[in-house]
């Protein structure tokens, strides 16, 4: 599906991401872990096109799309949920969503994804007239997810979906993307809490300073010492 070799990211002269590969198939959930600065958002920026890459090539569904614009990326079905969440205050639930759907023409299609996320969410149907900004944080993020759901993704790029939430609201939003996952979505994930961004995926990327420093299936990662002893508190 994605496919990263030799990735950099700077800015100005600081070297965020120093030349990282990886890859996603479809139908994949693959996380990222590591410390705060370790490059995981820049990394991620740079797939969904917000971030040029220094160097590196980034490969999409068998093309290159290292110069692609972000719009272009997204039409390709490439959508992300960014850190913060990013909803529009001052538009409602209904209008925010729509707003995942503006390159669509597809009426029909539309209205079907909006029952479908409004299934995944109900909370947001009950909240569909009211405007984002006065959304919780947990409901903020339901939103977030469903808007990036309406362009009808073949890739989901989730940056710390549970930050800043409460718990019960952390466990609502990772059933929710455990179901999307189950349903056939490709997902690539940053996540702060390291245990449950490794149980919720199937590969991980351990990144350190800018690099790749580990990588194997979730289960091996959750069973490292290493890995333990510096994500997972053990």
């Amino acid at each position: 599906m994605i496919e990263v070799e030799g990735l950099a990211v700077h800015y100005g002269g600081i070297r965020a991401v120093k030349g990282i590969d990886l890859r996603v198939e479809e139908g994949e959930v693959v996380c990222l872990i590591g410390a705060n600065g370790a490059g995981k958002t820049s990394s991620m920026r740079a797939l969904a096109g917000l971030l040029p890459a220094a160097a590196g090539t980034i490969r999409y569904a068998g093309t290159d799309i290292t110069a692609l614009p972000v719009h272009l990326r997204a039409r390709r079905g490439i959508s992300m949920v960014p850190e913060g969440r990013g909803v529009f205050p001052r538009l409602t639930v209904a209008e925010n969503l729509r707003m995942g759907a503006y390159f669509r023409t597809d009426s029909a299609g539309i209205a079907a994804d909006l029952e479908r996320v409004y299934g995944l969410f109900p909370r947001l149907r009950e909240r569909r007239a009211q405007t984002g900004g006065t959304l919780s944080g947990g409901e903020q993020q339901m939103l977030a997810i469903a808007r990036a759901l309406m362009s009808r993704p073949r890739l989901l790029l989730l940056d710390e979906p549970s930050m800043g939430l409460a718990p019960l609201a952390v466990q609502t939003i990772f059933e929710t993307i455990r179901l999307i996952a189950a349903q056939g979505m490709t997902l690539l994930l940053i996540e702060q809490n390291a245990r449950l961004a490794l149980e919720s995926s199937s590969r991980g990327y351990v990144l350190e300073g800018g690099r790749i420093v580990h990588q194997d299936d979730s289960t091996a990662l959750l069973a490292s010492p290493k890995v333990r002893a510096a994500y997972l508190g053990a």
